[in-house]
């Protein structure tokens, strides 16, 4: 760590801890998607809905915070770019349940289980990790095993594209499902656009 002389604005980091734990319950919510009928699926939308709100909110008070203060505890645009990160993790998820509730899907495929899993991991990591920007302490297994599930996820995904283009599917349904399938993997995309932005602050105070 760089020795400073000069005090840091340190609400970031429980900024920072408060969206990726709101990640967390956004996963949880994908979770119960998952074996909920279609007649819960409009309750649990609109918990999804809510948790996102608190989301954005969450990220305005980073932009807020980030504006009023005068000496940040590490680069502005690496504080910008991880809340939006963070930011953006919450909305493709908040887009996946919804697509499942507009959509009025009776059955998500086969794998899309194990999408989900990925994401339940990637955001229980993704919410350890958030304090630990205060020493940068064991952040390298954290952005290590977040690439690894993002490729573990882009293997799941294409076993999925593979699955809705064989044949079983009418041509509607499958542009309905690959929707909701691309957007789950952008949720993947986003976690580790996260690690990469931590391990790019954790390189320049290093």
């Amino acid at each position: 760590m760089r020795f400073r002389l000069t005090p840091r604005e340190t609400s970031f980091y429980d900024m920072f801890a408060a969206s990726a734990d709101n990640i967390v319950t956004g996963s949880k919510l994908l979770m119960e998607l998952l074996g909920a009928d279609s007649s819960a699926r409009a309750e649990i939308a609109e918990r999804m809905r809510a948790a996102e709100h608190a989301g954005d909110d969450a990220t305005h008070a980073i932009f807020h915070q980030l504006n009023s203060s005068f000496i940040t505890p590490f680069d502005r645009e690496d504080i910008y770019s991880l809340a939006s990160c963070l930011d953006d993790i919450m909305d493709f998820m908040e887009e996946a349940v919804d697509l499942v509730v507009l959509y009025q899907v009776e059955e998500l495929p086969k794998g899309v289980e194990q999408q989900i899993e990925v994401l339940s991991r990637a955001a229980e990591l993704t919410a350890e990790a958030m304090p630990n920007l205060r020493t940068m302490d064991n952040l390298t297994e954290y952005w290590i095993e977040v690439n690894r599930l993002e490729n573990q996820a882009d293997q799941i995904h294409r076993k999925l594209l593979a699955h809705l283009f064989n044949g079983k599917y009418d041509a509607m349904d499958v542009l309905k499902l690959k929707q909701i399938v691309d957007v789950l993997e952008e949720a993947a995309d986003a976690f580790e656009h996260v690690a990469n932005t931590v391990e790019t602050i954790a390189v320049k105070e290093s």
